[in-house]
């Protein structure tokens, strides 16, 4: 790992509405321009994570030469922090984080030849910029994603229904009491993300690190999804990108885990409605197969790349 070519930077970002300058913190495994390879673009999740966790996608590079891009998206990380805009959906919205992603294509003069990996909301993220035929996109990876929160909490809540019976218990009391910073609903809702976020035991530290980043700053993640995974009070509560997928021209791999909270109602509108598009499911994996199965998820991604 330590003798990839690694480079950081910032790209300059003109938000509109922003109050103050802004920016894009990025990193870049390998050489750009490459000679064969279009360089991978990686989307994280939350809203409102950051990138370390996703940072094992360098293997790609490591292993097949593939340029990878990762970026920390506006309102947290190594980019800029906007905690005065707490709360306003008008501001925090699905174009900002498009408008954000083709600013950085533009930075790195890739925009005419590169690939998008979206892992979770960076999925989301993914497959919105797809459906507006984005000049050079070549290929699309949507990994864990929903393609509508809608089916997103109702597949939450049937996963819900196979915790531990006190487990459910727990949850449902402090909801109703409006008492979820409770330790007892934390470890239960930890219960849930045992089974259905990640199943490894410890938990990486590189996933450690980009959830910690929505506690120090939860601006994003508060606004666009809301409290967790079941109550969905934010910007995208209503979001649904189905009637859309029809438009996405790039060909498409679509990931999900077996016991993924992305179960697989909730990936399954992209398999009908995307028209050049294949699906692969991790046997042993929850919602982060590339941490999971790191060296299948790797072979699988590359596969398709090179396919």
């Amino acid at each position: 790992m330590s003798s990839l070519k690694v480079r950081e930077g910032d790209a300059d970002f003109n938000v509109p509405g922003a109050g103050k300058p802004c920016k894009t913190w990025y990193k870049m495994y390998g050489t750009l321009p490459h000679p064969y390879n279009p360089p991978l673009v990686v989307l994280h999740g939350g809203p409102g994570s950051t990138h370390e966790y996703l940072d094992i996608l360098s293997e790609l590079t490591r292993l097949f030469d593939v340029p990878v891009i990762l970026y920390d998206q506006i309102g947290n990380g190594r980019s800029t922090h906007l905690p005065e805009k707490n709360g306003n959906v008008d501001f925090w919205t699905v174009q900002l984080f498009v408008d954000e992603l083709h600013n950085l294509l533009n930075h790195l003069n890739i925009h005419d030849n590169y690939n998008v990996l979206g892992q979770s909301w960076g999925g989301m993220l993914a497959s919105e910029f797809a459906t507006r035929q984005p000049k050079g996109l070549g290929k699309l990876v949507i990994a864990d994603s929903p393609a509508s929160m809608a089916l997103f909490v109702k597949a939450a809540k049937e996963l819900r229904k196979g915790l531990p019976q006190e487990v459910q218990d727990a949850l449902n009391k402090h909801e109703a009491a409006d008492t979820t910073t409770d330790p007892e609903y934390i470890a239960a809702m930890n219960e849930f993300y045992k089974r259905h976020s990640c199943r490894l035991d410890p938990v990486p530290q590189s996933l450690v690190d980009g959830l910690a980043w929505m506690e120090k700053d939860p601006t994003v993640y508060s606004t666009m999804n809301g409290l967790n995974e079941f109550n969905i009070t934010g910007y995208l509560k209503t979001w649904n990108v189905i009637d859309r997928l029809h438009n996405i021209q790039a060909t498409t791999l679509l990931i999900n885990g077996r016991y993924d909270i992305t179960h697989d109602i909730v990936v399954e509108p992209f398999f009908q409605h995307i028209p050049k598009v294949r699906w692969v499911q991790f046997a042993d994996s929850a919602h982060v197969p590339h941490l999971e199965e790191t060296e299948r998820f790797m072979q699988v991604v590359w596969a398709f790349l090179r396919g």
